[in-house]
């Protein structure tokens, strides 16, 4: 049986709730704090997962100007 199944829909949602009341407080912290080097908390170990889950960055990708004014142009037209 899959390991993730270990815990029910309350569990998961209970770790989040507390992964985000973490960041919450780091975050205060990091805006209140004459520290610089306070480190970002780690997030609660779920079934299955043998280490934390790591968010990565969005790429983004920019539109251009030309891409941009085509869009407002459009918008002007409707």
């Amino acid at each position: 049986m899959d390991e993730t199944t270990q815990w029910g829909s309350t569990e998961h949602l209970l770790a989040r709730v507390s992964d985000a009341l973490e960041l919450s407080n780091y975050l205060f912290l990091k805006a209140n704090s004459n520290e610089k080097n306070i480190p970002l908390p780690e997030p609660l170990p779920r079934p299955g997962s043998t280490e934390p889950e790591k968010t990565k960055p969005a790429e983004h990708e920019f539109a251009s100007g030309e891409e941009l004014s085509n869009f407002f142009t459009q918008m002007s037209n409707l």
